[in-house]
């Protein structure tokens, strides 16, 4: 499994580039309407829940617990899709959706980092990550309140720091990969 995800190293790039990109277009322009957010949103997540089902569709070959990134994939592109179908939905129900994935992939994230445990050194990169993002979803659920412009700076400062975690471990993996290899 380690040589696949370092064979695969860019897709993790990707997903935090994205993730960085996200986070910097909510920082820049925190006036954004609360339908902007929802489609800026709601095309992270899909994108992000497609590099996760991509990854753990590569890994089911060689590893028996790749069901994990697909159904962490599935969740983001679930939660993208509905957010993209319904943009008009209110700014509390945009907010749980996010809290909910934003649990559900730190839970997801934290137990496939203890399974890559006995393989992979720099596996705190993605219990950091899983970490982050079940704090941010706990703050979202416990401060519902707080309004768009918090929200955007919250989800700017996590997108941010949870996609230069990616890119970290991305470029760790890429280290590893076999030489030769693409």
């Amino acid at each position: 499994m380690l040589e696949l995800f370092a064979r695969y190293w860019w897709a993790l790039a990707l997903r935090g580039a994205a993730a960085i990109l996200f986070g910097i277009l909510a920082l820049v322009w925190p006036d954004l309407t609360l339908l902007t957010l929802v489609i800026l949103f709601g095309a992270y997540v899909l994108v992000d829940g497609v590099f996760s089902v991509f990854d753990g569709i590569k890994a089911r070959d060689e590893h028996e617990r790749w069901w994990a990134l697909v159904l962490e994939g599935l969740a983001g592109i679930a939660i993208g899709i509905i957010t993209l179908v319904w943009p008009d939905i209110t700014a509390l129900t945009l907010l749980y959706l996010i809290a909910a994935w934003a649990l559900i992939t730190g839970v997801l994230e934290i137990w496939t980092a203890i399974r890559l445990r006995r393989i992979l050194t720099g596996e705190w990169v993605m219990i950091l990550g899983g970490l982050a993002s079940i704090a941010f979803g706990v703050l979202l659920a416990l401060f519902p309140g707080e309004g768009a412009l918090g929200l955007t700076w919250l989800i700017g400062i996590y997108a941010i720091v949870f996609g230069v975690l990616l890119v970290i471990l991305a470029f760790r993996l890429r280290g590893l990969r076999p030489t030769g290899a693409a």
